[in-house]
This record gives C-alpha cells, sequence and structure tokens, in this order.
C-alpha cells in the first residue's frame, strides 16, 4: 500500500532534517503506527505522505504509483485526520461534514452516519465553535471517513478523549481495517498504539530505530518471569520464578500450596518500556 525508502525532508532555514533516511512499507489492510515523542518527525513524515510537503528526497510509492505523480484523484482514496483540529467554527457539524462531502467527485458516506459513529449524533447541529476539544478531534475523524477510503491517516486520534470516547474511536478504527481499509497512526500514546497496531515503528529525531509487532516487541524486551504477591502471616510478600520449566520448579509450586496468593503475573514489558530500552528516550 506504502512504500517508503530513504526519506529525507528539512523544513526551511532547520539545521537538520525533520525525517532523515526513512525507510518502511504498509501491507494492505494494515494498521501501522509511527511512535515517537512529540518533535520526533511524526507528523512530518504524514504530511509527506498526504501530499501536503513537497521537495523533500528518496522515494514515496503508494497504491503502487510514486506520490509525485498523483494529483487531486488521490484525495477521492485517501482520508486524513490532523492532530490540531481545523473546521469551520460557525457551521455546525454535519453542515461542515456536508460542505466537504460536496468536495469530493465520487460517492461519499453519509454525515448523519458518521456522526453517529464517532458519538456526535446527538450534537450535529451545534455550532462546532461551542465543542470542546475532543468534539473537535472527533468530528475529525469523521470528515476523514467522508470519501470511505481505501487509506486513512489518524494523527492522535484519540488525544484529549474521555476513556468512554477514546474506546468509541478505537473500535471504529477496527472496523475500518475490518472492511479492508489500511491505516497509518501516528501517536505517542502507547496503549492505543499496543492495543491497535499489526506493526509499529519507532521514531525519534527523524529516524526509526525499530519496526516490528507490538506483541513480539514485548516478549522480546520483557522479564521472562513470574511474579507472585502473597499473605504471610499478615505481611504481603513478594517472590520471582522463572518462566521456563514453571510447572516444574519445587520452589513455586509449595509456594503456592503454603501461602495465600494474592496475585500472579508475568514481566511483561509495555510498548513505552520498550520504547525506552530501544530509544534511550521517554515520550514526552
Amino acid at each position: 500500500m506504502i512504500v517508503v525508502e530513504h526519506l529525507v525532508f528539512a523544513y526551511a532555514g532547520a539545521r537538520e532534517p525533520a525525517v532523515d533516511g526513512l525507510s518502511f512499507e504498509i501491507r494492505p489492510s494494515e494498521i501501522f503506527g509511527l511512535l515517537g515523542p512529540s518533535g520526533a518527525g511524526k507528523s512530518t513524515t504524514q504530511k509527506v505522505l498526504i501530499g501536503l510537503l513537497r521537495g523533500y528526497r528518496g522515494t514515496v510509492s503508494v497504491f503502487d504509483r510514486n506520490l509525485a505523480e498523483w494529483r487531486g484523484e488521490y484525495y477521492e482514496r485517501i482520508g486524513v485526520s490532523f492532530e490540531l483540529p481545523n473546521h469551520f467554527l460557525k457551521l455546525t457539524a454535519i453542515e461542515n461534514l456536508r460542505y466537504f462531502r460536496s468536495l469530493y467527485g465520487g460517492a461519499t458516506r453519509s454525515p448523519r452516519d458518521l456522526l453517529d459513529a464517532v458519538g456526535l449524533g446527538d450534537d450535529g447541529g451545534m455550532l462546532v465553535a461551542q465543542y470542546s476539544k475532543g468534539m473537535k478531534q472527533r468530528l475529525g475523524v469523521a470528515r476523514a471517513l467522508l470519501p470511505d477510503p481505501d487509506l486513512i491517516f489518524l494523527d492522535e486520534p484519540t488525544i484529549g478523549l474521555d476513556p468512554v470516547n477514546a474506546r468509541r474511536i478505537k473500535d471504529l478504527i477496527k472496523r475500518e481495517q475490518e472492511a479492508g481499509k489500511t491505516i497509518f497512526l501516528t501517536t505517542h500514546d502507547m496503549t492505543a498504539a499496543d492495543e491497535l497496531c499489526d506493526r509499529v515503528a519507532f521514531i525519534v529525531d527523524g529516524h526509526i530505530s525499530l519496526i516490528d509487532e507490538p506483541r513480539a516487541l514485548k516478549l522480546r524486551y520483557g522479564k521472562h518471569v513470574v511474579r507472585v504477591e502473597s499473605d504471610v502471616d499478615g505481611r504481603m510478600e513478594q517472590s520471582e520464578f522463572p518462566l521456563e520449566r514453571l510447572g516444574h520448579n519445587e520452589e513455586f509450586l509449595a509456594l503456592l500450596r503454603r501461602d495465600n496468593v494474592q496475585t500472579l503475573h508475568t514481566q511483561e514489558a509495555t510498548l513505552a518500556d520498550v520504547f525506552i530500552q530501544v530509544t534511550g528516550r521517554g515520550l514526552s
């Protein structure tokens, strides 16, 4: 779906490129996450891929065609949700979607249905100026889906959302994938990326350091032990045992028989833990 080879882009006057030598590919019907802290190069990469930034070096191919060869028809096939919503504030939500719907030459999805899908069905008649940040964010996701795109770019789609609406948007993203859509997700929210992405790429200072499946990364970088918390004569004690041949570990089995076990967990790394181990950087 997307092939990027040795992508370099520098903003005018900048001392260093915003992205420097990126190479990756995204498969059809995949949710691919580009993960990193603010300023890492995520949004710059997205802007190159959607055609907002020209003058890059390297090769970018989308839908088996060089990105530089695409013209207006490209935007009939992609949908974009930006981190900072940009709506017409003096129009209602439904008026915003109807206006943007009119810009497409082909068939589009129903604005009413999209508002329902992002949880704004009862608020479609409100002026967008009255919307909260989270409501504007969800309206941006709805607008991205208007052309029923084959390829969807989502920049921080759950930022600023409460847990209920974040779940709603995550579920919507998974339904789009199940319908055959390919999704390019840029975020520093490692929990959302872990839930949604088939593969992730870690980016820091414009460089990609690693690409793999979240589960594989957590298994590779986690501790292969199980931690047991047990109540021993009113005291909470912790013990760790290697996962290898755990069922034959006599000390572990004796603890299970002897003590009042409160919790038992494998020490799997989180995606945030892996990111810090691999890049040496935090996510702020």
